[in-house]
């Protein structure tokens, strides 16, 4: 490609990324953000191309260098300058032609923008493993040399001479250059299902071995995908290379015509069974310029398309700790928001505090999101912290528990409105037509403190009308007729296995912790729970308020 068109080209591949918002940072604090991802993103370069280890999935990674770019155009003036992907990563053996890399398209209408103008198209699946070289002369193989930067790379023509899947004779004269990917041999992988399996740093890691035992080099495969020194014609291409024996390469090189075609393959491949993990698909010109020709830079005549991420990266905008009826501590991350299967994921739940004290998540810090079974958004891992430590305010456990927060004090607020919620569900009250929002209007002071509210008093409340204040009447008015053990679970009182719950609150409230063990699902630690619910001076105060109230069995 002319080198006055590259930059236009990539900008083209460019356009369709969506690029996030600018961070509100001071230019201080930019400075520090961009070298720390600079930094972090050489240390993983380094990682796969020095050490044949893969820190982070190729997604991720993409989705990083991406985030740095974006925030280099934010703050131009604090823009440190990265190093490429590949730098430092060649070695002493030059490629007899470069190893180009491949630029990527963002979604369908990048590649109908590709294809538009070009004929001759081919698709094959991008193969997830590691770039080579081959070097064959009069037929026998001569040199295998690793991608390198693209110009130069390691000698791996020892290890090479132990695989099965590279041929150490081909039926051909004089020179004949192959690239191709060697990947880790995964019979019946389906993308979709199984992921990428780290199947190229298995790859990576066996080829930087100082031995190559034989159990490993037999699970290493060879999908051939150019012949720089071939034929012109991709047809040609493939008829040479079928005749050598590299069928799999040639079942799976396929002519293309539409951008539809390219959408029902890129598909077909991501859900059907491979013998190799793929990340994507490669479209290719048939007729491309003679290898003599090529840089180690992405050219003009092929193009990746990578299936949808199975992991996307996220900005933590806020970390919220949200306290339920019992007092568990629940940390949730609001997320700047990003696309995972067609969905908008926003927020992402970290399970326990504990979970947040090792993780040590802050406003700022770069998260890996998936989802669980497809549906429910997770946290994977932290992929690099804001240089900027956020102050958190963060719940004491031992402040909140199956007696705390009967009432909105201080710091009780989430608990309070957790109860409420619990209260009024359908697994208790089930008041009809109540819901977090009316409580939230209401701004009740204790628990029950809604039983004494008048028809005339809510319809002057703030958010209610006669209507609603009619409706939301009726549906108090319903609470009274509820049985007593329904009441007990409305208040909180901890599940009481086999337990019968007759008699009235002065019975049950005789019962020693003893008693609540003899019964069948209950057990010693939640027979101590029972007991205590009993006792305690809040629980006390709202069963004199439920008396007062008329309510049956109090």
């Amino acid at each position: 490609m002319p080198p006055r068109l590259y930059p236009l080209f990539l900008a083209l591949c460019a356009g369709y990324v969506a690029a996030a918002p600018c961070p509100d940072w001071s230019a201080e604090q930019a400075r520090r953000e961009l070298a720390a991802l600079a930094a972090q993103l050489a240390d993983w370069d380094d990682a796969y191309h020095r050490q044949g280890r893969s820190p982070i999935s190729d997604e991720l990674y993409d989705q990083s260098r991406q985030r740095l770019e974006d925030w280099q155009a934010c703050f131009p003036a604090e823009a440190t300058t990265a190093g490429a992907p590949l730098q430092g990563a060649g070695g002493p053996v030059a490629h007899p032609v470069a190893q180009t890399g491949l630029a990527k398209l963002r979604d369908a209408d990048a590649v109908r923008a590709w294809m538009a103008g070009r004929d001759d198209l081919w698709i094959q699946p991008k193969v997830d493993g590691v770039a080579v070289t081959l070097v064959y002369r009069d037929g026998r193989l001569q040199q295998a040399i690793s991608r390198g930067d693209g110009r130069s790379g390691q000698d791996w023509t020892t290890r090479a001479r132990l695989l099965a899947a590279i041929p150490q004779r081909l039926p051909h004269s004089g020179e004949l250059i192959l690239q191709g990917e060697l990947y880790w041999r995964l019979p019946g992988h389906v993308q979709a299902r199984d992921g990428g399996a780290n199947a190229r740093g298995l790859v990576a890691g066996a080829m930087a071995r100082g031995q190559l035992d034989r159990q490993r080099a037999a699970r290493i495969g060879l999908f051939v995908w150019d012949w720089p020194n071939g034929p012109a014609s991709m047809t040609e291409r493939l008829q040479g290379l079928r005749a050598m024996g590299f069928t799999d390469s040639v079942t799976l090189t396929l002519p293309l015509r539409t951008a539809e075609q390219a959408e029902q393959w890129r598909e077909r491949w991501y859900r059907a069974e491979l013998p190799f993990a793929s990340d994507g698909v490669v479209l290719r010109q048939g007729q491309r310029p003679a290898g003599t020709g090529w840089a180690a830079e992405p050219p003009s005549w092929a193009a990746a398309w990578k299936y949808p991420p199975r992991q996307a990266l996220a900005k933590v905008r806020a970390v919220q700790f949200q306290i339920g009826r019992t007092g568990r501590i629940t940390p949730l991350l609001q997320l700047q928001a990003v696309e995972l299967d067609g969905r908008s994921v926003r927020r992402v739940s970290l399970g326990s505090l504990q979970r947040w004290h090792e993780l040590d998540v802050r406003p700022g810090d770069q998260v890996a999101i998936a989802l669980a079974g497809l549906t429910i958004p997770r946290l994977d891992a932290v992929v690099w912290r804001s240089q900027q430590r956020t102050q958190l305010q963060v719940p004491d456990p031992a402040q909140h528990h199956a007696f705390s927060c009967f009432r909105p004090t201080p710091g009780c607020e989430s608990q309070f409105a957790a109860r409420l919620h619990w209260l009024g569900g359908r697994q208790d009250l089930a008041l009809p037509g109540v819901g977090a929002g009316t409580w939230d209007k209401l701004q009740l002071q204790g628990l029950l403190d809604w039983l004494a509210l008048q028809e005339s008093e809510l319809a002057h409340r703030p958010g209610f009308g006669q209507r609603s204040a009619a409706s939301l009447s009726a549906s108090f008015a319903s609470a009274r007729q509820r049985p007593f053990a329904q009441w007990l679970r409305a208040l909180g009182l901890p599940p009481s296995g086999s337990a019968p719950l007759q008699g009235g609150w002065t019975a049950l409230a005789a019962r020693e912790a003893t008693d609540w063990d003899a019964y069948a699902g209950v057990g010693t630690t939640r027979a101590a729970q029972l007991a205590a619910f009993f006792r305690h001076p809040e629980v006390l105060q709202l069963r004199e308020q439920l008396q007062r109230s008329g309510i049956q069995g109090f």
